[in-house]
């Protein structure tokens, strides 16, 4: 209940403007995660809505997205929830309500949320294990608690000895890109009332941490795994990892919040990330660090992207690229509906709230 009345706080806030920051590009906002109030604008409305229209009418019989897998099914259920729906309540509650019951038939006994269809099933889960939490959170649906805490405590044991994680769900080896999707769904759980052991975020700070470069931005791997140079998607994830295990304030955040501005100046157009790739999930991410970052850091990223995504939208109302077209419309939804605040995990409220 506490979770659902964050969530009707947040439409009460959109109602108003709020203030935009005058903070410097160079420090942290002193009120972070606020919204400048001319986020929303009636192109973007009717660029969701066509999206959440193609989306809805591009559910798999059983619930599904992505060829039946679990963490796309979550992502599209997110980016429903983003617009205000929840399981059986909303315009799409009812799509939330079959992507739902489609992750919970694809919890297997271990606590791994996966199908046969997936190779690297802990990107998935951390997806899947995000959206049962965010579900269980905002309506207190006791059947969903135990599988959440099933999905949770595999994550906790699959952390290997860097304090990172990597695509099976095995204590091997990591990768700053799995890592990100299991501190997010730590996150979620945890604010949600399920018990995260802080040892487990505590060493995931340090290994982020490890993959950080002189210039700010940060590798696919930690230093001792041999590292690698920085990135837009994988800095993305750096930064966002560091908000939602908690680390608010510190030079490791300023340089990889620095890092993400220089090479996303020119993101409403084109850019570094044509290069790289992994478009959608760099800016999945980078859209949450510079939202919880606020100041100026938001005010510039968020109408570039919005304007980006807005253009590239096909005339059916779907976007392309990355792994799939479910998996990119999702992705660009989520995006663009950052602004709404529906989705507690983005309040970027500091530890124990």
């Amino acid at each position: 209940m506490k979770r659902l009345m964050l969530s009707l706080v947040a439409l009460l806030i959109l109602g108003s403007p709020a203030l935009a920051q005058t903070t410097r590009m160079t420090a942290l906002s002193d009120q972070p995660n606020q919204v400048v109030g001319n986020e929303i604008t009636p192109q973007q409305q009717e660029k969701v809505e066509k999206g959440l229209r193609w989306l809805a009418g591009n559910q798999a019989r059983d619930g599904s997205y992505g060829q039946r897998q679990p963490g796309i099914t979550a992502l599209a259920a997110l980016a429903f929830m983003q617009a205000g729906n929840l399981p059986g309540r909303g315009q799409y509650g009812v799509n939330v309500e079959r992507a739902l019951k489609f992750v919970l038939d694809s919890c297997q006994e271990s606590g791994l949320i996966a199908t046969d269809m997936n190779q690297s099933p802990m990107y998935g889960h951390g997806f899947a294990t995000l959206f049962l939490a965010e579900v269980y959170g905002m309506t207190a649906d006791e059947s969903i608690k135990e599988r959440l805490q099933k999905a949770v405590r595999l994550i906790q044991k699959t952390q290997n000895n860097e304090g990172g994680w990597r695509y099976q769900p095995a204590p091997f080896d990591a990768d700053i890109s799995v890592t990100i999707c299991q501190v997010m769904a730590l996150r979620a759980a945890r604010d949600a009332g399920i018990k995260v052991e802080k040892q487990v975020i505590d060493d995931a700070v340090k290994y982020v941490r490890n993959c950080q470069n002189a210039d700010g931005g940060f590798s696919y791997m930690a230093r001792m795994a041999g590292g690698t140079g920085s990135g837009y998607a994988r800095s993305a994830a750096g930064v966002a990892a560091l908000y939602y295990a908690g680390v608010f304030e510190g030079n490791d955040l300023k340089r990889g919040l620095e890092y993400l501005r220089r090479v996303t100046e020119n993101i409403g157009t084109k850019g570094v990330t044509e290069v790289e790739g992994h478009f959608y999930y760099g800016s999945y991410y980078c859209v949450q660090a510079m939202f919880l970052a606020g100041g100026e850091y938001w005010a510039k990223f968020y109408p570039a992207i919005r304007q980006r995504l807005i253009n590239s939208q096909s005339p059916g109302g779907s976007w392309t690229g990355d792994y799939s077209e479910d998996y990119a419309t999702s992705m660009a939804l989520i995006i663009l509906q950052m602004p709404n605040r529906y989705l507690p995990v983005y309040s970027g409220k500091g530890p124990g709230n």
